[in-house]
């Protein structure tokens, strides 16, 4: 087996790791990719702990192994530079590989189980420029050559930039729900809860432009947005639209239809929206996740906290006072 070449250990671990390896291939059938990825990780451990340990590992020594023990190598992989989502890997796969030692009767070592997983930071969203948004809400109707087609891009995505919806829930609404004058939408997003989404003039009428072109009446329960045929809108659809936007407008690979949606809560919060209302807005559960948006702009979060804390103006203009002795 491959993995018995690049493991530094005792030829019992040797042993083992193999049959681990034949088994998560075997049994499991975890993909290649995985098994190669995890075996790398156990490689690494391994290697790791035979520096830690003074020579190379055998099962007593993975039995005796403390919580510090595990720490440490973990420590040296965060000093190393290595990403926290291939080391949260990296450690299910040594948890893996202790969990199948003990089954055989040969490890059992406690200390592996409190081990906490390192938090995976979520990626800052990454919003488009004020301009690039303007440009692919109009530019949506110039790819299709079907008027139709066309028109139902635009209001999908308008919805998306102009009221910050999800795109399933965009893909979600009803026949029924944007007719005429309306001035918002009552959405259901994740688990079920609704919050009210006002809609801008430019939305409402992309929206009824598209419902006058539409050959297709799904009835007042139908799906607002359908296919060619007639059969609710796919979201693979909407991105593969976006995709071919990225192409005509030079847009970075990060211009998904959901990066409309981080881009209506960073423009708002960049011309001074409170934190707040965005949340409502977006029907984050959580402040924290809405706060995410403010790490695009740190300078907006500061202008928003200047004009809303009632002493921020009070230590502006003692700060400006101070500056003028």
């Amino acid at each position: 087996m491959k993995v018995a070449g690049a493991i530094a250990a005792a030829p019992p671990v040797v042993a083992a790791a193999v049959r681990w390896r034949r088994w998560l291939a075997d049994e499991r059938r975890a993909a290649a990719r995985t098994v190669e990825a995890y075996e790398r990780d156990i490689a690494g451990f391994l290697t790791f702990m035979t520096g830690h340990l003074g020579g190379p590992p055998d099962l007593a020594d993975l039995a005796g192994l403390r919580a510090a023990d595990f720490r440490a190598w973990l420590a040296w992989r965060a000093n190393a530079g290595l990403a926290r989502v291939s080391t949260a890997r990296a450690l299910a796969a040594v948890r893996g590989f202790y969990q199948r030692l003990e089954k055989e009767g040969l490890v059992h070592c406690p200390a592996v189980a409190t081990v906490r997983t390192p938090k995976s930071r979520r990626p800052v969203p990454r919003p488009l420029s004020v301009l690039q948004a303007r440009d692919t809400t109009a530019e949506v109707a110039e790819v299709d050559a079907d008027p139709w087609i066309a028109k139902r891009d635009a209001a999908v995505l308008l919805l998306l930039y102009g009221a910050g919806l999800r795109i399933g829930e965009a893909l979600g609404l009803a026949w029924g729900e944007v007719v005429g004058e309306v001035e918002s939408l009552r959405v259901t997003g994740k688990g079920g809860k609704q919050r009210v989404v006002p809609l801008l003039p430019v939305v409402r009428e992309a929206i009824a432009d598209y419902r006058a072109a539409c050959p297709h009446i799904p009835g007042a329960n139908g799906p607002l947005f359908v296919g060619r045929r007639g059969a609710r809108l796919n979201a693979r659809e909407v991105q593969r639209r976006m995709q071919q936007l990225r192409g005509r407008l030079g847009l970075p690979d990060t211009a998904t239809p959901h990066a409309l949606r981080h881009s209506f809560a960073t423009h708002l919060l960049n011309r001074g929206g409170d934190l707040r209302t965005i949340q409502a807005l977006l029907g984050h559960a959580s402040l924290s996740t809405t706060q995410r948006y403010a790490e695009v702009d740190g300078e907006a979060l500061i202008r928003v906290y200047e004009n809303a804390h009632p002493r921020a103006r009070n230590a502006a203009s003692n700060a400006s006072g101070d500056r003028r002795e």
